[in-house]
């Protein structure tokens, strides 16, 4: 990772891809807050992984949906470290449902979590790094925010917008040296895919040219290389870790 990157935060960090990016970021020299909406035992086990690594873990809870409570988190990280060099918005719901079916208001969790959460935290987050001309944003998108999924056009949609968002922000900020990328995950071997149906697993992997489900670890080191200086160079762009599912 690069040397101006001592300060970092991933959202979402408790579990999954945000606790496989906090192991593969960790490092002696690195301040890496961990955000969840709840912080209990996934977290705190985080942490002391990330810490037997190296790095100086810190745990920091708040809904990223929540301005208030993200401008705070910020707040508290620039107050006790002086600096944000790498923001991480891992943070995501899913709320599945055919479209017709779906409640109102699982539309809006979904959107408010993963797009809107992700606005916040670049809001309050593009603040330091302007001040101190430099920073990485990498936003956490899906394969199915540029292919499409049945079922899931609410978490589709923020997937899409999340792609969308980071090509804006990339714009805004690249005159101030802070690069702004994405990485789309394929399938992954999470919770959330292991207690699908052997049948639907099945279906799924026949998909993917690669025979198999991606690791949240794989997904990690593409953000690792996002975080360092081989990336100097790239922003605006999305990596993504789907073992051929969709080539672009």
């Amino acid at each position: 990772m690069t040397e101006i990157s001592r300060v970092a935060l991933i959202t979402g960090a408790a579990r999954g891809i945000g606790r496989a990016i906090a192991l593969a970021l960790a490092q002696p020299g690195l301040t890496l807050y961990l955000n969840d909406v709840v912080i209990g035992e996934e977290a705190e086990k985080t942490r002391q992984e990330v810490e037997a690594k190296g790095a100086d873990a810190r745990l920091l809870q708040f809904n990223v949906a929540d301005t208030a409570a993200v401008q705070a988190g910020i707040d508290r990280i620039i107050q006790e470290s002086g600096r944000l060099d790498l923001l991480v918005n891992n943070a995501g719901i899913t709320r599945d449902n055919l479209v017709m079916r779906m409640k109102e208001a699982d539309w809006d969790q979904v959107l408010e979590v993963n797009l809107k959460g992700a606005y916040n935290c670049i809001r309050a987050a593009a603040k330091p790094m302007i001040k101190q001309r430099g920073g990485r944003i990498i936003n956490i998108s899906s394969v199915v925010g540029v292919m499409g999924n049945p079922g899931q056009a609410n978490y589709v949609a923020s997937k899409a917008g999340l792609i969308g968002l980071t090509k804006a922000v990339a714009r805004e900020l690249a005159s101030r040296n802070i690069t702004v990328n994405a990485v789309a995950p394929g399938f992954i071997e999470t919770e959330m895919t292991a207690a699908l149906p052997e049948k639907v697993r099945a279906e799924m992997q026949a998909q993917i040219p690669l025979n198999r489900f991606g690791t949240p670890e794989e997904v990690a080191q593409a953000v690792v290389f996002l975080a360092g200086d081989a990336a100097a160079y790239m922003t605006g762009q999305v990596l993504h870790v789907n073992g051929g599912m969709l080539m672009v």
